[in-house]
């Protein structure tokens, strides 16, 4: 059986690999040990045991579900493939950074709104700095420079701080999986992203572009373990994808 830290894992490695857009992330260099990403016990823990109906549209997810990796598996893969072959991972990086940077809206806003004034502050912080020093947000010059670290809270969250719950499990085309409360914050955080106004067409492509085939590529290696060690890999990315669900409660910063 593995813990929680084990699920959490599964699920930054699985569920966003299925079809790898989702919010903005930190990349991944190194693959955890084989060990604990194996699922023995695909069933869900939830801990919220209140809510049993977890995924009452079972039939629907996994349709959609095996969309998604087959979409994966047969386009983003083999994209990630060949863009990690022509890109360096110096250059990834920069890439993933100028996105976060244009982001730092969607945290500045959910920071204040879960009274977050610190990290609020701080997202006002990094983006003068990393948008000068950091030659327009290239670099995370406020991380690694000035030990700023970015505030870890998107619309979902805000949504659960005022006592949403997470709802049951959802997948939809060409998404990440999301709980009916992850999907509402995504559309919001979507609407709080700045790129989508100044390049409502081109930008939007190009942070799913970047989120998809960016991070794919940082990743195969840590997918490819996944799926050959996973027997039931819908359940174990629904379980996992909801176990970090219910274990990620606002916290005060």
């Amino acid at each position: 059986m593995v813990n929680r830290a084990s699920y959490v894992a599964l699920a930054v490695i699985v569920s966003f690999g299925t079809l790898g857009v989702g919010p903005l992330h930190e990349t991944v260099t190194k693959a955890p040990p084989l060990e604990e990403v194996v699922v023995t016990d695909t069933r869900l823990k939830p801990v919220d045991t209140e809510t049993e109906d977890y995924d009452p549209w079972e039939r629907f997810n996994e349709k959609t579900f095996a969309f998604n990796y087959q979409l994966d598996r047969h386009v983003i893969k083999p994209v990630a493939k060949v863009y990690n072959e022509i890109v360096l991972d110096g250059e990834k990086q920069a890439i993933h950074n100028a996105y976060d940077n244009i982001a730092m809206p969607r945290r500045f806003i959910n920071s204040l709104l879960q009274g977050k004034f610190k990290g609020a502050g701080r997202e006002l912080l990094r983006f003068a700095i990393n948008s000068t020093l950091g030659v327009g947000g290239l670099a995370d010059v406020a991380r690694y420079q000035f030990h700023i670290e970015k505030s870890d809270v998107n619309s979902a969250d805000t949504f659960g701080f005022y006592g949403a719950g997470p709802g049951p499990y959802l997948v939809l085309p060409f998404l990440p999986p999301f709980t009916v409360r992850g999907a509402i914050g995504y559309a919001f955080d979507l609407a709080l992203d700045p790129i989508n106004y100044a390049l409502p067409l081109v930008g939007s492509f190009g942070k799913t572009t970047e989120d998809a085939v960016n991070n794919r590529a940082v990743n195969l290696e840590n997918y490819q373990s996944v799926e050959e060690a996973t027997l039931d890999l819908y359940s174990a990315v629904r379980n996992a994808h909801l176990q970090s669900a219910n274990s990620r409660l606002p916290q005060g910063r």
